[in-house]
């Protein structure tokens, strides 16, 4: 099938129940691709990417959704990277040509690339990552991920020491004219700097050698330093726009350096325009180390809120990616495409033999629309929250304080029905918190599977009976998102197999956030999506004081062993140590019920894209991406490797 490139006409079967689209609709779609055309003198881009949300911020600092984070690698690049393409997802230099750890995995050395450049021509050095990380820590910036950066010698340290520090100023600066507490600000930043410096193990006094201690050894310090808290920043741009409140000596910054024309990365492109809520658009960087692996010069976001709207833009040919299908009728498009793979069975088997990914097989087979949608494993999973605290929230007894009852539910939830039934998108029932094989050298535990009997037993044990009824189970989930149709589907499991009764609640998300975050629940939904390259991505979010532990879960053993983890250098019995604090939460204690594992659906002609990842991690590079000829794509795009090399 090596470079076959003639198309295969769907038929009226495919079209109708596929796409379901309406001359009308064409017209709407064509309207929306002129109106982007006359919107913007610019030719159209070389790649066109629908993002899946509006873009919230581009300062690395404040990102924490996964469209500020695909944006973010195209205007940045960390010491490191991840190559999307090995099966071991491992880590390449990026800015950084080398680095070397000590032995007791407390030391890094980062040798900065010479050829890094930010895109006014500066050189990149490791001041800049001192000043990006520092900047991290400050408690007034209030960053998702500080606590990322204070795994750092000292960093936690100067945490409090800041929080301390700007407390102090308010009784200091009582009575002072304006003129004096904005003097007794600024003094007091510059005690902050002088503190950094003392305390936090970074040493940035060679340009391009950047030295770091850790608290503790930390095996997948190199994945963080390959995620977006972790970029680099253009000290003197982002310094210009910082400012000392006289008020409260907290460090502001004005984003509009952030702004197209204003702001300066070091990756591979320059943001060149950037209309909120219309279009990104983003431009090859001239001074990018690696430029000669890019294929592409130009790509655009527009801004298109409507899945359908997506689904349509791309049919049309006004985009080329939609990073989400979200459509309800996906599930019918996701049918489609297995029929097309059913039509070519033994050659679709044989590639897989080959140990072929799925574009690539998509790539060899003849092309069809139906095999334009894409289902991967995504590093996420939906699960449903059990109250573990002795009591609710209103000072009833809670009877999911005891995990017998938080099994007997668990085993009682018929997954596999409801992935096949309700979401009929193709995700796996999930039995673990982790999706199995998305971590290099982890073996997942079994989990708990479906087994009512068992169930009924464990609930017997538990004492409950027709002596003692079990309390109605309050389930609660926010409107959006087709959280009702799964809540339908388990309190009919439990209803059927344990005889409760189930009363569900269905909350606007503010009001749904607010009661998770305060306890304020029996049984509620969740979802976690990893953040980087390691169990404890998942992990930490049950140990006791995390905040995102919703559950109110707290469990000696399982602390020793993310103690033990922490501190044990040797990594494949690390890892059996994080799978049996895993087995501890999915089989014993089981403070939440894995529904199901996530999966990205995609739309993109693979005959035509190039350079998008099927693995799990989901982490897509764009600057790799390539636009491929009629005719001659499936080739090139298997020869040409753009990954970032040294």
């Amino acid at each position: 099938m090596v470079g076959r490139s003639a198309g295969v006409a769907a038929g009226p079967h495919t079209l109708s129940v596929v796409w379901r689209i309406s001359l009308p609709l064409l017209t709407l779609v064509a309207l929306i691709g002129l109106a982007l055309a006359f919107d913007r003198p610019l030719p159209r881009a070389d790649f066109v990417a629908v993002n899946n949300g509006e873009v919230s911020t581009l300062d690395p600092a404040q990102m924490s959704w996964l469209q500020d984070f695909r944006a973010a690698r195209l205007i940045f690049e960390g010491l490191t990277a991840s190559d999307v393409f090995s099966d071991g997802y491992d880590t390449i230099p990026a800015a950084a040509e080398s680095w070397e750890v000590s032995p007791d995995g407390l030391e890094y050395v980062f040798v900065i690339r010479a050829g890094a450049l930010w895109s006014n021509g500066r050189p990149v050095t490791s001041e800049d990552f001192k000043f990006a990380w520092r900047r991290m820590l400050l408690p007034e910036l209030g960053a998702d991920y500080a606590k990322l950066v204070r795994l750092l010698r000292g960093a936690d340290e100067f945490y409090q020491y800041r929080l301390a520090r700007l407390a102090a100023f308010a009784g200091e600066s009582a009575g002072l004219s304006r003129e004096e507490r904005a003097a007794r600000a600024r003094s007091v930043w510059h005690e902050t700097l002088a503190a950094f410096d003392r305390m936090v193990a970074i040493d940035a006094t060679d340009p391009r050698v950047l030295r770091v201690g850790l608290a503790r050894p930390v095996p997948y310090f190199l994945s963080l330093t390959a995620f977006a808290p972790f970029y680099p920043l253009p000290r003197e741009i982002v310094a210009a726009y910082e400012s000392v409140d006289p008020d409260s000596a907290q460090l502001r910054t004005d984003p509009a350096w952030t702004k197209a024309g204003t702001l300066v990365g070091n990756g591979p492109f320059v943001l060149a325009r950037w209309a909120f809520k219309r279009e990104m658009r983003f431009q090859a960087s001239p001074t990018y180390w690696n430029k000669s692996a890019l294929a592409i010069s130009s790509i655009s976001m527009p801004t298109i809120e409507s899945g359908n709207s997506a689904v349509l833009a791309f049919r049309t040919g006004v985009i080329d990616w939609a990073s989400d299908v979200l459509p309800p009728y996906r599930a019918d498009m996701l049918a489609a495409k297995r029929a097309f793979h059913e039509e070519h069975a033994e050659e679709v088997a044989s590639m897989r033999a080959q140990g072929l990914d799925p574009i690539e097989i998509d790539r060899r087979l003849p092309r069809d629309p139906r095999a334009h949608i894409h289902a991967f494993p995504a590093f996420g999973t939906y699960f449903y929250n059990f109250n573990c605290r002795e009591r609710l929230s209103d000072g009833r007894p809670n009877p999911f304080a005891d995990a017998r009852v938080r099994r007997a539910f668990t085993m009682s939830i018929n997954k596999a029905a409801l992935v096949e039934h309700v979401r009929r998108s193709g995700e796996p029932a999930a039995t673990t918190l982790i999706p199995p094989g998305s971590l290099p050298g982890y073996e997942s535990p079994s989990g708990l599977g479906f087994d009512p009997s068992a169930a009924r037993a464990l609930l017997e044990e538990a004492g409950y009976g027709p002596r003692r009824p079990f309390p109605t189970v309050e389930v609660i989930f926010n409107a959006d998102g087709g959280h009702e149709l799964i809540a339908q589907s388990i309190a009919k499991d439990w209803q059927r197999q344990l005889g409760v009764n189930v009363t569900l609640g269905q909350k606007e998300i503010r009001v749904f956030r607010e009661q998770v975050k305060s306890g304020n629940f029996m049984v509620s939904r969740g979802t976690w999506f990893g953040d980087y390259g390691d169990p404890t991505t998942f992990l930490d979010i049950s140990r006791a004081g995390d905040g995102n532990n919703d559950r109110g879960y707290a469990d000696a053993e399982f602390e020793s062993l993310m103690e033990g983890a922490a501190h044990e250098l040797d990594a494949p019995k690390r890892m059996r140590i994080l799978s049996e604090a895993e087995r501890l939460l999915m089989e014993r204690d089981v403070p939440m019920a894995p529904i199901f594992h996530y999966v990205q659906v995609y739309l993109f002609d693979p005959h035509r894209v190039s350079g998008i990842t099927p693995h799990p991690r989901q982490e897509q590079y764009l600057h790799l991406v390539d636009v491929l000829g009629d005719g001659q794509g499936d080739e090139r795009a298997r020869r040409f490797d753009r990954r970032p090399r040294p």
